[in-house]
């Protein structure tokens, strides 16, 4: 990257033409981040050529106030609170110096309140196409509390969501309509009502349902909700249906979500595609409303999957809570969809805990205090089924959302036995977690024996028992934990 004089010295910081970055301030190894600077950590993966600092330097630079050029205009600002400061550069431990953590700080005037919008113009807005790097992954973000409390949070968040629902002590049961595609209304209702008496808490659109041809959004609000209230009055249960209000205009997201409203659902659905402004105005409403908001993060692995390029998912994570929703889709583990375990540990962490300790071994790059932003429920969807349902518990958690799909609806008894076979998995394996005993373990034993009360789940376990998706995962962390010797 150029920027000496042809005497080879450095240039004046104010002299035209080009000057490193670095040498234009935007690396400080001195700098000692404020309370109220947002921080990132970026994976960087320079050209070859170019001095890992300078390439840090450039991405902290074309994330604030740089140009390729130095401009005299500067001088007409407090530029130097304005420059996003990189004072950090760590080399990635096995990479043989390919790739490297570059630390920076961002002022809190660089963002507009209340706008991830903003936030995410300026942070990965221009300098992910920036030619002197071959890759670039922006691995997690610092939020000052400063910044947080100018959003509004959660609609609801998880135990306002429990109150709502008279629903505590174990995950919640889901499942997605299938086919997600070709149904009619009708027998897409059928499909909803089904699976709800037999036991699940909730059901859902998947994330391209909308208003095609062969099934517009009125009709399946109409047949769904008449589904939800004949499953309330016949199990005592308060029971929901994700009505995807995802449309092309927020006219149209608007009208929807009135219409679900008027009908008595308690939750309505969004994509993550519909963007983020969408998402906060929605989450907004959700509030205003007393609704549920899920958010179905359809898109995300086309930037969040490789370990190189893109954004991690456990910014995402910390972006959708800031915006306003109340569930989002967090990954399984065990299920057909990428997930590390250590991963997904962060995921799900960034969703509900008050406070995110630095770990390598979860992906957290720095400590995040959440002040008093309720959490999101995370919600478990792709390829599980009822006999995974203790490693389920043990890796999630009970507050997430557990969705069994194709294992609710492929059950060969019918969707009502795959969603009883799903209830009273959860509900044995809750039971013997809170007995005391080493669930994880004996898990299989456990499902065995409810299982010969129960035929539903005795079918679910002869049909799935030894389905598993085992491939290796793409997003991993650097730092594998090594014991301590003992004396």
């Amino acid at each position: 990257m150029a920027g000496t004089s042809g005497n080879g010295k450095a240039k004046d910081r104010w002299a035209a033409g080009v000057t490193p970055y670095a040498e234009m301030g935007y690396y400080n190894a001195d700098y000692q981040p404020k309370d109220t600077d947002t921080l990132a950590a970026f994976r960087i993966t320079p050209q070859s050529g170019v001095e890992p600092i300078e390439a840090s330097a450039a991405v902290a630079g074309e994330s604030s106030t740089a140009t390729w050029t130095v401009v005299w205009t500067d001088r007409l600002t407090a530029h130097e609170s304005y420059q996003a400061k990189c004072y950090k550069v760590e080399e990635v431990p096995g990479t043989n110096g390919q790739q490297h953590i570059a630390y920076i700080a961002y002022d809190l005037d660089l963002f507009e309140e209340g706008s991830i919008a903003n936030m995410s113009s300026s942070i990965i807005g221009n300098v992910f196409g920036f030619k002197a790097l071959k890759a670039l992954r922006l691995e997690d973000l610092r939020i000052p509390k400063h910044y947080l409390k100018t959003f509004q949070g959660p609609a609801h968040g998880i135990v306002m969501e429990r109150e709502y629902l008279n629903k505590y002590g174990k995950p919640l049961l889901g499942a997605t309509v299938k086919p997600k595609l070709g149904l009619s209304a009708r027998n897409y209702g059928r499909v909803v009502y089904e699976a709800l008496k037999g036991g699940l808490d909730f059901t859902k659109d998947d994330e391209n349902i909308n208003s095609q041809p062969f099934m517009r959004w009125r009709d399946r609000y109409l047949f769904c909700m008449e589904a939800v209230n004949r499953a309330i009055a016949e199990t005592g249960e308060i029971k929901g249906h994700y009505l995807n209000v995802t449309a092309g205009t927020m006219e149209d997201m608007y009208e929807r979500a009135e219409f679900a409203k008027e009908l008595g659902s308690v939750i309505i659905m969004i994509d993550l595609t519909i963007g983020y402004t969408a998402i906060t105005s929605m989450g907004k409403w959700a509030r205003r409303n007393g609704m549920i908001l899920h958010l179905h993060r359809a898109a995300h692995g086309t930037y969040t999957r490789q370990k190189n390029h893109g954004v991690s998912f456990r910014v995402i994570a910390k972006w959708v809570r800031m915006m306003g929703v109340d569930h989002v889709h967090a990954g399984t583990v065990v299920g057909k969809l990428e997930g590390d375990p250590g991963m997904i540990a962060g995921y799900y962490s960034a969703c509900r805990d008050f406070f995110n300790k630095k770990d390598p071994a979860t992906g957290f790059y720095f400590d995040q205090d959440w002040g008093s932003m309720p959490g999101i429920f995370p919600v478990a969807s792709g390829g599980i089924h009822a006999g995974q349902m203790h490693q389920l518990l043990d890796y999630l958690g009970e507050d997430c959302v557990l969705q069994f799909g194709g294992g609710t609806i492929g059950h060969p008894m019918g969707i009502a036995a795959g969603a009883t076979a799903n209830r009273v998995a959860l509900e044995t394996m809750v039971q013997a977690r809170n007995e005391g005993r080493d669930y994880v373990k004996e898990g299989p034993e456990i499902l065995r024996k409810a299982a010969q009360g129960c035929r539903p789940l005795q079918a679910a376990l002869d049909t799935w028992g030894d389905i598993s998706f085992d491939f290796e995962s793409t997003d991993t962390p650097d730092v594998v934990p090594t014991p301590t010797p003992t004396a």
